[in-house]
């Protein structure tokens, strides 16, 4: 038996024992291992549920998108027509259902924590709620995935020449044409495949957070050479199925909100808090690092310019707009402060 239809077949098992019990259980999918900030995430969103509902809900937390047979795409999916509860996932992975969330990814929208936060915290984030209810998924909370660094097995990668023929597995259509104006051959891959093509030579590198993934999922057991090039941001997020939310009287909504919210604002910490150690950890555990200066990140920045303007256009410019001018008034008042 395969490995996606065993994983499916034990789905369909854990499914059959939904509401076996006294408590409402409810499932939540996301796609990552169970030492991920994400599962963490979902773990502490199942005891924040069970303390605010008394006990009468409780939450399955199912990794690897094990009720999607391993695909990570179809989560969302799933959710949006009310064939899944939950869904924690990042917006690089929902973008083949909604287009409009490779926004929060286009390379080098963001130059730091603080111009995300205003963007996921402020009306572009109310904004990307709004579409994604539009596909029936009320988005609870928002989390932390992070800034994707570039790891490899074959060179350092300190400038876009060195991308050059690199085959490069990634998460989404987005970053395909990221990785083609690079020169790299990218190939995209679910995560379920990810590590055991990284160790078999199927691609050469990969590309991902620090906090999230490189260090919990341990992926520098399987690669040499990191670089620090902050290209693109991906945030995660916990939905609802809109048909199980309109079930819901308006107290028990606001307990699941309040929960979502906990849950992702700790796995937003933890995440920080991997990624600002990991760097030295990765170093200790024999990965070379190559921490690009301001100049060769604008390198990167330069050579990425082709895929933001196509995607740019493919998300809608007025949509854009509003990430720009929140960022650049994050930037202005940042400026401004420091200046008195």
């Amino acid at each position: 038996m395969s490995l996606k239809r065993f994983a499916a077949a034990t789905a369909i098992a854990l499914i059959a024992l939904h509401g076996a019990a006294g408590a409402e259980t409810l499932r939540l999918s996301h796609n990552t291992g169970d030492t991920s900030t994400w599962h963490k995430g979902g773990e502490k969103f199942n005891e924040l549920v069970q303390e605010k509902t008394g006990g009468e809900t409780d939450v399955r937390v199912f990794p690897m998108a094990q009720l999607t047979g391993g695909d990570q795409m179809k989560q969302a999916e799933m959710v949006g027509r009310g064939a899944l509860d939950f869904v924690m996932t990042s917006a690089i992975n929902v973008t083949p259902l909604v287009p409009e969330m490779a926004v929060f990814s286009l390379p080098y929208l963001y130059g730091n924590y603080d111009e995300v936060d205003a963007t996921v915290d402020g009306a572009p984030g109310e904004k990307m709620t709004e579409i994604m209810a539009g596909h029936g998924i009320v988005v609870l909370a928002w989390g932390e995935n992070g800034f994707r660094e570039v790891t490899n097995n074959v060179r350092p990668i300190k400038s876009p020449e060195d991308m050059k023929g690199l085959k490069m597995r990634v998460a989404g259509p987005m970053y395909i044409d990221v990785m083609d104006a690079l020169g790299a051959n990218p190939q995209q891959m679910q995560w379920t495949e990810t590590f055991s093509a990284l160790q078999q030579g199927v691609v050469d590198g990969q590309e991902n957070p620090i906090g999230a993934v490189i260090v919990p999922l341990r992926v520098y057991e399987a690669q040499k050479y990191i670089t620090t090039w902050h290209y693109s941001y991906d945030p995660i997020f916990i939905g609802v199925s809109q048909k199980l939310w309109d079930s819901w009287d308006e107290e028990k909504r606001e307990q699941i909100r309040a929960a979502a919210e906990e849950a992702m604002a700790y796995q937003k910490e933890i995440t920080r808090e991997g990624t600002a150690s990991g760097v030295d950890f990765l170093k200790e555990q024999g990965m070379e690092v190559f921490e690009p200066s301001d100049a060769e990140i604008d390198a990167f920045r330069q050579a990425t310019k082709p895929a933001y303007d196509k995607w740019a256009e493919r998300i809608g410019p007025d949509l854009v707009s509003v990430f720009e001018t929140t960022i650049a008034e994050e930037k202005g008042g940042k400026d401004a402060a420091s200046s008195n």
